[in-house]
């Protein structure tokens, strides 16, 4: 089934994920290996420590989001309506959406915080991975009752969320981490250039 005759919600899901990698990219376009590993403090993440959270968190959830595929394909849950969460999933959701910092932070589940010391190349190609992971995701399974089928969250033991929650929390919280990212960036480069400018005084006439 191509992307044009999908239905409309799977289609605007994989419409999310085709601007987040955009975004992604333009993020990292031009960015430097310095600037993309500084940390404005010893608790704060990176830009690379970003991209790292979410590599992390993609490849545990899309597991867990397939084993609860394989358990709706055995019991012939399949497409009944629009991908859409209920009203909890929904909310939660909402709650990932940026602006992050304007929000109650939340803190990572230990299982999915970055490396200390990771290379931008190398945790951007993992989130990218990852990401592709997420979508060849939801291209194989359009066909299922993605909003009447659940999963065990694999971050806070006890819930389970529907399919298509699960898929909207992604989106969610892919473009809450890139928002970060986005701010970080910018932290970055104007910590770089007030250091060139203290170099250029310090140099004198």
């Amino acid at each position: 089934m191509t992307l044009v005759e999908q239905p409309a919600d799977i289609r605007d899901l994989r419409e999310q994920f085709d601007a987040i990698e955009r975004d992604a990219k333009t993020l990292t376009d031009g960015l430097t290996e310095a600037t993309g590993t500084w940390r404005e403090d010893d608790g704060s993440w990176s830009v690379a420590g970003c991209f790292d959270h979410l590599a992390i968190g993609n490849g545990l959830y899309v597991q867990a989001l397939r084993e609860g595929a394989a358990r709706a394909r055995k019991r012939g849950r399949f497409r009944r309506g629009p991908a859409a969460p209920g009203l909890i999933g929904g909310w939660f959701a909402s709650f990932l959406e940026p602006p992050a910092g304007r929000r109650f932070r939340l803190k990572a589940p230990r299982k999915i915080v970055p490396r200390r010391h990771v290379s931008l190349e190398d945790a951007f190609s993992r989130f990218i991975e990852s990401h592709r992971d997420v979508k060849r995701y939801l291209e194989e399974n359009a066909d299922l009752d993605l909003a009447g089928s659940r999963f065990a969250n694999p971050f806070i033991p006890g819930v389970r969320f529907s399919l298509a929650t699960g898929l909207q929390v992604t989106t969610a919280h892919e473009r809450r981490h890139l928002w970060q990212a986005w701010r970080i960036r910018r932290a970055a480069e104007q910590h770089s250039h007030s250091l060139s400018r203290v170099a250029r005084l310090g140099q004198g006439p």
